[in-house]
């Protein structure tokens, strides 16, 4: 093994190892700087670990909320779910609440009476609820009359529904294909 390949393995391990007890997505530049390398260093190591676990292994690394995280292999999701609803934590969302969410993601930031008047009924509660799960946070005050609070996603909604950005969500017409939306 060349002392490049040694450098770069030693490296992955660290990173492994920051990876694994990290709760939160690691962006590059964060690595770099704890490690002192340089991010292209970072990203050869990253993707030296993503397709070591990819090959042979439970886990894997994803791209999401702008930094790096470990996950379950994505083919497993059947056991896991099994397991989770078995025995584990599963985020629980009404139907009014995944629906006040959706019009937040798309349309953010925004008032709780434009959401109101999009979904036709009070959304105090299910905002109350949204916010109490760090799903979403109010994100200043509109101008105008009253200045009613604004509210937008965070890096949790992200995490929870496997995004990196926004810009993932699927469009109007890519949920009109899937027969999700009339």
């Amino acid at each position: 093994m060349s002392d490049s390949n040694r450098e770069i393995a030693e490296i992955a391990r660290k990173i492994e190892a920051i990876l694994f007890i990290s709760t939160e997505p690691v962006k590059v530049t964060e690595l770099s700087s704890i490690l002192s390398v340089s991010k292209e260093t970072v990203e050869e190591a990253l993707h030296r670990i993503k397709a070591h676990y990819d090959s042979q292994h439970g886990f894997t690394l994803i791209n999401v909320a702008g930094g790096w995280q470990m996950a379950t292999a994505s083919d497993l999701c059947e056991v896991i779910e099994s397991y989770n609803s078995s025995y584990g934590y599963r985020l629980r969302l009404s139907k009014a609440a995944m629906e006040t969410l959706a019009i937040i993601a798309y349309k953010q930031p925004i008032t709780r009476a434009e959401i109101e008047e999009l979904r036709g009924v009070r959304s105090d509660k299910v905002l109350e609820t949204l916010l109490s799960s760090g799903l979403i946070r109010v994100a200043g005050r509109k101008k105008g009359t009253g200045s009613p609070l604004l509210y937008r996603t965070t890096q949790e909604f992200l995490e929870a529904f496997g995004l990196n950005s926004l810009s993932e969500l699927p469009t109007e017409e890519e949920l009109r294909n899937e027969g999700n939306i009339s």
